[in-house]
């Protein structure tokens, strides 16, 4: 009985360390990885865009993409002022009370009997 528990302990320890070891593992190539990307990144690595040679299709592409992004700003625009709006009058609105502020129409009080 006794020798059943340790080699259960055995096993859940040896699980353990192979779980560690895959979490190490999965580490390092998350960092190779972010790494290369990095080293990609760097202007050194980087190829410039000749626009001597650049065909009517690039300057459309060019063209319909800065419309796109521009037209992004409308509803952007629309929702920072209306959180201005919001937030502004929140913060200068009086507070009313809540018992002087809630009638509902046609509610009278109930005679409550005990």
């Amino acid at each position: 009985m006794h020798f059943q528990r340790v080699r259960r302990v055995k096993d859940l320890n040896k699980r353990k360390g192979e779980q560690a070891m895959l979490e190490k593992r999965k580490a390092l190539k998350v960092g190779v990885m972010g790494a290369g990307m990095t080293l990609l990144a760097t202007p050194a690595f980087a190829r410039s865009i000749e626009l001597k040679g650049a065909g009517t299709a690039l300057w459309i592409f060019l063209i319909i993409g800065a419309i796109i992004v521009l037209l992004q700003l409308i509803p952007a625009v629309i929702l920072f002022f209306s959180f201005i709006g919001s937030a502004t009058t929140a913060a200068l609105k009086k507070e009313k009370k809540a018992e002087e502020g809630v009638v509902l129409p046609g509610s009278e009080p109930l005679a409550v009997e005990k």
